[in-house]
């Protein structure tokens, strides 16, 4: 559990305690309906380049486009269940169930908005983490090492997603950045998988991360999320240069994974030129499906552009900072 959060990211206990209850309660048959599926019969879409890259926005993106199932708000509270929650989840929100508007007030318009990464909704996407950390040994985004590899629970993994895609008759997108610095393992997990690797100018994603240490912990030398192989050297220097090496080594490992992969799997994707012309990333992301044998008989119906969040909000000294020490740490230069 992550200690000193703010108030407003505090988890809700009682709510916690209830969910464990329905999970405990709902896992037993769960295991037993999820035996005859075994693995996706689409590939799957995962979404890695770390935080503060334009994940959640890509995520609502992907949502809004109807094409793929995901894990909605709804369908995290079943997270040790999520085939009887997707059922759920059916029964609630999709007009086929529909009895006489007895139960009408849970569509979605997708606004584009969160906060850290949260969004407010039924069916607005989620990350999903507590469904990821059943399968894997880390509570945090992080290095596995090859021991650790062996302790993630595949078979189930694959079975559940399975499930899921069977649930909802779609190819199922979501957060893969629990284990982005793992991408060749969730390549052999899955076979068939389209990895989005969302990429930001570093000193956007650089100042982001820092204002996203204020806003979660009201601390700017408190780590906040992914933790490249590196932390314990980047975690003994100051808090600037420490996500200057955050950012700069997630995308190295990142890099390095997508290289041991094929390249009908994966995607790179500037978050500047997704907002740019989001309707260009989704022929690419169409080709790559059908690079892989699935007839994607897709329109596009999402918005024109999005407005980019790169704007300079901190003094002229701190920028400075920033570039120095990415500079520093990557042997890079960059402008702004």
């Amino acid at each position: 559990m992550i200690k000193g959060r703010q108030p407003e990211f505090k988890r809700n206990t009682n709510l916690e305690k209830l969910l464990y209850e329905i999970n405990s309660l709902l896992i037993g048959v769960e295991k037993k309906v999820i035996k005859k599926y075994k693995k996706p019969k689409y590939p799957v879409l995962l979404v890695v380049g770390g935080p503060r890259t334009g994940s959640t926005l890509m995520m609502q993106w992907i949502a809004s486009l109807n094409i793929f199932a995901y894990p909605t708000n709804l369908l995290s509270r079943f997270y040790a269940a999520p085939y009887i929650g997707a059922k759920i989840q059916l029964m609630l929100t999709n007009p086929d169930y529909n009895f006489r508007d007895e139960i009408n007030n849970f569509g979605n318009n997708f606004c584009f908005k969160s906060n850290l990464g949260k969004t407010k909704g039924v069916l607005e996407p989620n990350d999903f983490w507590y469904f990821w950390r059943r399968f894997i040994p880390n509570k945090v985004p992080r290095y596995l090492t090859k021991n650790e590899e062996k302790k993630v629970n595949k078979k189930r993994l694959l079975s559940e997603i399975a499930g899921l895609e069977n649930v909802f008759k779609k190819p199922f997108a979501m957060k893969g950045m629990i284990l982005e610095q793992n991408l060749h393992l969730l390549d052999s997990i899955f076979g068939k998988v389209v990895f989005l690797n969302l990429k930001r100018h570093p000193f956007y994603n650089i100042q982001s991360l820092i204002e996203s240490r204020l806003k979660f912990f009201g601390d700017l030398n408190k780590w906040y999320s992914i933790r490249p192989k590196q932390f314990k050297k980047l975690i003994k220097l100051n808090p600037i240069k420490q996500v200057a090496g955050q950012v700069y080594f997630k995308n190295k490992a990142i890099e390095e994974g997508l290289a041991r992969i094929e390249k009908k799997k994966y995607l790179n994707v500037d978050y500047e030129k997704f907002c740019e012309n989001p309707k260009k990333i989704f022929i690419k992301i169409k080709s790559k499906y059908e690079e892989q044998g699935y007839k994607a008989n897709w329109k596009y119906a999402g918005p024109n552009k999005f407005d980019s969040a790169n704007r300079i909000r901190i003094s002229h000294k701190d920028v400075v900072k920033i570039i120095e020490a990415y500079q520093e740490i990557s042997g890079e230069q960059i402008s702004v």
